[in-house]
Order: structure tokens, then C-alpha cells, then sequence
């Protein structure tokens, strides 16, 4: 299953995504950095910004600040993945920054119930500027 996140909900996408690798599907995620987080942009980057300053700096821990890290970080948010389940269910996610070679000429789907055009009321950052500010080397 390829899952295509331009202006995508990054929570229900995520939390969708977890859903199908528990069920044993292999899951691609492309276009990550066109996915959306809901909310008002200074709560969003201040919560990034704790996320991405907590812990030790040797020691962790990390906190991705690549777009599509951060979604496959919060996919495995809502896995079990300190289970055997859980950590083999989350070798079946990969997630991508645009659409690879590889995975061109594939259908891609996306995820009605996740689109922000439902939502058009909410205030939203996509990833890519999210990860920006936290200090990703976006393009």
C-alpha cells in the first residue's frame, strides 16, 4: 500500500498507517513533507522544539527533525513497538520526501477521512516548514 500525504492530517495518517501494519501490511508513505499538523503555528513549533531539546544531548533522546522521519517516529507512536508485534509491524513502514524512482508508476491512494480540505477552519503547518524551523535541512 502506497499512501500519499499531501494534505494529509499527520495524526490520522499516522494512526491509519499503524492500523494497516498491525494487520501485516507494507506500508509506504510518500510526499511526507506536504503532510499537515492542525493547530496555531507557534503551539506547533514549540511543542517540536521541547520534543527536539528533551533529554541529554549524548545520551538522547532524539527526535528526528527530517519530514519524513518525524512521520515514521509518530507512526511508531501508535504501535506497541516495545512488543515483538510491534517492532515487526514497524519494519513495514517507510516513509519518503517527494515519490521515489521506485514507486512512480504505482497508484498511489490517500486517505479521505484525513484530507485537511474537510477541515478548512483549522489553522495548519505543513512538515516541511515545521521541520525547518526545528532545524531540518529541508529543499
Amino acid at each position: 500500500m502506497i499512501i500519499d500525504a499531501s494534505n494529509l492530517i499527520l495524526g490520522r495518517l499516522a494512526s491509519y498507517a499503524a492500523r494497516k501494519v498491525l494487520l501485516g501490511e507494507k506500508v509506504d508513505i510518500v510526499n511526507c513533507e506536504k503532510a499537515v499538523i492542525t493547530g496555531s503555528r507557534a503551539n506547533i513549533i514549540e511543542r517540536y522544539l521541547q520534543k527536539v531539546h528533551r533529554g541529554i544531548p549524548l545520551q538522547g533522546p532524539y527526535f528526528p527533525k527530517m519530514p519524513d522521519r518525524i512521520v515514521r517516529r509518530t507512526v511508531r507512536g501508535m504501535l506497541p513497538h516495545k512488543q515483538a508485534k510491534g517492532r515487526e509491524a514497524y519494519k513495514n513502514v517507510m516513509c519518503y520526501i517527494g515519490v521515489p524512482a521506485a514507486l512512480r508508476d504505482k497508484t498511489l491512494e490517500t486517505i479521505e477521512a484525513a484530507n485537511i480540505a474537510k477541515a478548512s477552519t483549522l489553522d495548519y503547518l505543513t512538515l516541511k516548514e515545521v521541520s525547518r524551523q526545528i532545524g531540518g535541512k529541508v529543499d
